[in-house]
This record gives structure tokens, C-alpha cells and sequence, in this order.
């Protein structure tokens, strides 16, 4: 049964009335500061969820997760339902000794003095999840290509994954573009590579202009993939794909020479249906492509779930800050919310891909609630950028963070699927 959590009509007209609210702050926003934006979209790749808040409490007692084996004395294990408990062992690596965490996710160093979020993991309800094992990971994978596919929380997960790695064998930096948006790294004694594809929405997105500058609107083409990453996969064993924080803004969907949709767009003649039902036509359109790839027979790809912020007290342009230290409880998450919904969206569309799948394997990778629960976990006013002070980044996740528990979740599915 899909997840349904309850509504009322005081909160559907709440949330109308926060929908209208958030529009109106956005549309002047993006033709009255496209300068401020075009230095901020550099680091966070670009404008978060403007909608995400510390939560309230909501019960959704009929949702539906996938059920997974990582270990063989298990039956059956849920590892995306489950709470965050005290572990005083702290992360796997530290900023010492991962050269390759990039300045912007180094919180320690850009000045953050709590510690304690890093004493936290993940404990699904029925089982324990175990640790990442770098050693494991990389046996699976010897002689393969991973390859991530997304925006910049793609690559925060890719960084991470490469911290943990790390500690294990030092890789080779293999490539990167002049804009340093694709990049693969190599491990000799596993032949195995590691790649980050970018792609800003999974198809092809096109920005307006505007007398010649940016004007923040897209058009996004349906029925046309993102040669960045497409072009690529005859190459790839493995993908870990994601996308979401790109939609939050005005927005153009078409089909062929066709309007079909748009988000954002305030006009009688075009239908706003939404960020989620955008999010799903692209994802739809990324994984038939999959479905349909005559190169890649083997191919197995991992949807990684929609990755909340966690703004306070505004947006990220008008002051909104992460400055919490310590999860919240599962009590506080808010099942109403649009990361919700989206995640909800994002499972569908795997769960439809499975049912037309020509050879290949389509997986979830849920993080949606356990990182709900980890408003601590993001970098904050620490991300290291002394032009913006002022601007927190609520958006990515601090490394060493919350985030390695996704390569944990990544090594128990690899696990199974091997």
C-alpha cells in the first residue's frame, strides 16, 4: 500500500496558503537577485527546498518499504526503518586522515566545535546494521565502475564514499573537467573506478534569459536524457542516481513541441502540477532510458531517495540556519512534508521500472527518513566561504557526518545483490 499519512482540511489549506506564500517570494527573487544567486548557486548547486522546516509530528503507519537481506542469518530486515542511537566510536575517518574532503563540507576545519554529531548511528528496528567495512566494499566492486549520477549531495555522497574507501587504499585522481563537475578516481589493486556524473535535473534543462543574463526559469525537455550521463553507461556495472533540489523553481515541462506542466509558473494556460510530479516525469524518463540501454545489460541501479535541508527560521537567502546538535526523535518528523511526498514519488517510479524491466535491476536506496531525523549533520555558517557570511548551507552534510550512513545502507544492498 502506498504511503498515505493523514491530512485534514486545515492542513490542506495550510499548506496552500505556505504554497502561495513560498511562490511569491520566489518569483521576485530570482529577477530581482540573479547576481546574488549566480555566486551562492556555485556551492550549493543551486537553491535548496524552500520549504523544508524542523518538522512536526505526524504518524504514517501505512507506509511501504522495501525489505532487504543484508546478512544471511536475517529473514528479513527493514534497514530504513529505525532511530539513531549513542555510539561513541565516532566516524571511520577524520579530516586528518581523508585528503579529499573538499573545503566546503570540512566543517572542523572552517571552525565547527560540537563534536557530538558524530556519535550517533543508525539502528534499524529488527537488526544491526553493521559498520562499513572498507575491505567488503571493495571486493564487490573489484574490477567494476560505480558511478554516482546527480547534482552536488550525488557528489557529497561520492565524497564520502570516497573518505571511507580511503582508509583502505589510496586512490588515483584519475580525470576532472575544467569545472570540476565530473571526476573519477581509480584504485589500482581492486581495478576499480569510482566516477560523479553531473546532471542538473536528469534530462536536458535549459535556462531562460533574460537581456542576455540568467533569469532562474528552465525549460526542462521531457523526451530528451542528459547526454552528460547517458553517453557513459555502457561503461558503468553500478549507478547510484539522485536528483530533486534543482526543482525548486520556476519550471517549463515539455513533450515534444508541447507545454505539458510546469512548477512555479502562475499562468492560466499551463498546469502547475508541482515539484513532485516533475521530479517523477524526470526520474521516469532517467530509468526508462536504463531500461531501454542495449550496452548495459548488467547494469544495476540504486535510486538514492530525496535528501532533506533543514532551514530554521527562513530560507537560505533570508537567514535561514542549521545550528542544531543532535538528531531529533522519529515524533518530530513530519510525514505532511514535501520530502515526503517526493520520496514517496521517487519509490513509485522505481517500483514502476521493476515492472518493466528488460534484464536490468532497479533499487532503492531510502534515506529519506533517517536523514530527516539529522538536522545536526549539514555544515551550516562552517562551510568555509568567507564572501557569503550569513548564508548557511543546510543542504549538503559535513564530512566526516551523517552521510557515511549511506554507504552503509550502500554496502548491505551491494551485499545482497552479490
Amino acid at each position: 500500500m502506498k504511503s498515505s499519512p493523514p491530512s485534514s482540511p486545515s492542513l490542506f489549506l495550510r499548506s496552500r496558503k505556505d504554497r502561495c506564500l513560498s511562490m511569491a517570494r520566489l518569483v521576485p527573487f530570482f529577477f530581482s537577485s540573479m547576481g546574488l544567486t549566480s555566486i551562492f548557486c556555485l556551492f550549493l548547486l543551486y537553491s535548496p527546498s524552500p520549504f523544508r522546516s524542523i518538522p512536526k509530528h505526524k504518524n504514517d503507519p501505512d507506509e511501504k518499504l522495501l525489505l532487504i537481506k543484508p546478512e544471511k542469518e536475517e529473514e528479513k530486515c527493514n534497514l530504513y526503518e529505525g532511530r539513531w542511537i549513542p555510539d561513541f566510536e565516532g566516524s571511520q575517518y577524520t579530516n586528518s586522515s581523508c585528503a579529499t574532503i573538499p573545503i566546503s563540507k570540512n566543517c572542523f576545519r572552517n571552525g565547527r566545535k560540537d563534536r557530538d554529531f558524530l556519535n550517533w548511528r543508525w539502528k534499524p528496528e529488527k537488526c544491526d546494521l553493521p559498520r562499513f567495512d572498507p575491505k567488503a566494499f571493495l571486493e564487490i566492486v573489484r574490477g567494476k565502475t560505480l558511478a554516482f549520477i546527480g547534482d552536488s549531495v550525488a557528489r557529497n555522497h561520492m565524497e564520502s564514499l570516497l573518505c571511507l574507501l580511503s582508509q583502505e587504499e589510496v586512490p588515483t585522481d584519475a580525470y576532472k573537467d575544467d569545472e570540476d563537475r565530473n571526476r573519477v578516481w581509480h584504485f589500482p589493486a581492486h581495478d576499480f573506478t569510482l566516477k560523479i556524473l553531473w546532471t542538473k535535473f536528469l534530462v536536458v534543462g535549459e535556462e531562460r534569459k533574460i537581456n542576455d543574463s540568467s533569469s532562474g526559469i528552465f525549460d526542462l525537455y521531457l523526451d530528451k536524457i542528459d547526454e552528460n550521463w547517458a553517453r557513459s553507461l555502457n561503461n558503468i556495472d553500478y549507478i547510484i542516481i539522485s536528483d530533486g533540489h534543482w526543482f525548486f523553481r520556476p519550471i517549463y515541462l515539455h513533450k515534444g513541441s508541447e507545454v505539458v506542466a510546469c512548477v512555479y509558473c502562475n499562468e492560466p494556460n499551463v498546469t502547475d502540477k508541482g515539484v513532485s510530479f516533475a521530479v517523477s516525469m524526470a526520474l521516469r524518463a532517467a530509468l526508462n532510458h536504463i531500461n531501454n540501454c542495449k550496452k548495459c545489460k548488467n547494469i544495476v541501479t540504486l535510486w538514492r531517495t530525496f535528501s532533506p535541508s533543514h532551514f530554521e527560521n527562513g530560507f537560505w537567502n533570508t537567514g535561514g540556519s542549521c545550528n542544531r546538535t543532535s538528531p531529533v526523535s522519529e515524533k518530530e518528523i513530519d510525514y505532511g512534508a514535501r520530502e515526503w511526498e517526493l520520496r514517496n514519488k521517487q519509490v513509485d517510479e522505481v517500483e514502476r521500472a521493476n515492472k518493466r524491466r528488460q534484464g536490468k535491476r532497479f533499487e532503492v536506496l531510502d534515506v529519506t527518513r533517517a536523514m530527516l531525523m539529522r538536522p545536526d549533520g549539514h555544515p551550516g555558517d562552517f562551510w568555509g566561504n568567507k564572501w557569503m557570511k550569513g548564508y548557511n548551507d543546510c543542504v549538503h552534510w559535513c564530512l566526516p557526518g551523517p552521510i557515511d550512513l549511506w554507504s552503509d545502507l550502500l554496502l548491505a544492498v551491494l551485499r545482497r545483490l552479490s
